[in-house]
């Protein structure tokens, strides 16, 4: 009735060779009857997370009227989360408007921008086939519209024009910078003057793709794709400011127009209505 000496011993290490099946105590052995040890177990790993153990910001990436809950890596750049929009939306990069605070900056991290939880990133821009179906008949209409502007005498001196022109500049007006060409403000467009002579501004509003013309009485809310044109030239004697007009419809009744446009805004207002900064 007495137990071998090391029987207790083997019985302990039964465990550690559990794992095959039907739980033989052979199984934890060599055919030589030495002891085998399994190897430690590695952490498992569900793949498929590149950014595990970086720190992450959940956005809100809104394009057109879709929406998409995003987590993204808070050091990653612009030009990263752009490629990420371009996976979401199929809108390549290049072709991208992205603003949160303005213009998103590509070569900055979203962490130094202070980009936090829960943040709105608006996304503007068209897919090659769009820019393919609306562009050609507006350039279309575009092309006739400057060849009828070039039988007119200049429009400053139209007499329609003077009477708003001859009140001179508003006391309020927007500095001007003469041989520069940049973005648009983050702020309206103010200190102008429309056809009735009273005040007009112009709101960019790039994330619902309008363009607001808004005046003491109302403000219109016109979608970027019903301006046909635009319309400019430099005010004779006061060439650091623009007259300006929004084409609505087919005639120059449909003309909305706009007076004492800084010079340096009026290539961006043309972009931005026009749809051409898409090509940049």
């Amino acid at each position: 009735g007495a137990e071998e000496p090391g029987m207790e011993a083997e019985a302990q290490e039964l465990p550690l060779g559990c794992g095959g099946e039907g739980g033989s105590p052979a199984a934890g052995r060599s055919p030589e009857g030495e002891e085998r040890r399994e190897p430690p177990q590695a952490s498992v790993s569900n793949g498929g997370d590149e950014n595990s153990g970086r720190e992450l910001v959940e956005l809100k990436v809104i394009w057109n009227k879709n929406k998409y809950d995003v987590k993204f890596c808070l050091d990653s750049t612009g030009a990263e989360l752009k490629q990420k929009i371009h996976s979401l939306t199929g809108l390549p990069p290049a072709m991208q408007k992205v603003m949160f605070k303005g213009l998103l900056p590509e070569e900055k991290t979203l962490r130094e921008i202070k980009v936090t939880n829960g943040a709105k990133i608006m996304v503007v821009g068209s897919t090659i086939n769009d820019v393919l179906a609306v562009n050609t008949p507006k350039e279309a209409a575009q092309q006739e519209v400057k060849a009828e502007e070039n039988k007119k005498e200049p429009l400053c001196r139209q007499k329609q024009h003077r009477k708003v022109l001859d009140k001179g500049k508003p006391d309020d007006v927007m500095p001007s910078v003469k041989g520069v060409q940049e973005r648009l403000p983050t702020v309206p467009l103010s200190g102008m003057y429309n056809k009735s002579g009273g005040k007009v501004r112009l709101t960019f509003k790039l994330e619902q793709d309008q363009l607001w013309i808004g005046t003491k009485e109302r403000t219109e809310k016109l979608p970027m794709g019903s301006i046909k044109n635009v319309v400019s030239e430099p005010i004779e004697g006061h060439e650091d400011y623009h007259m300006m007009a929004f084409q609505l419809g087919p005639t120059e009744a449909s003309y909305y127009w706009v007076y004492w446009v800084p010079t340096q805004y009026v290539d961006a207002i043309k972009d931005t209505v026009l749809g051409k900064w898409q090509y940049f």
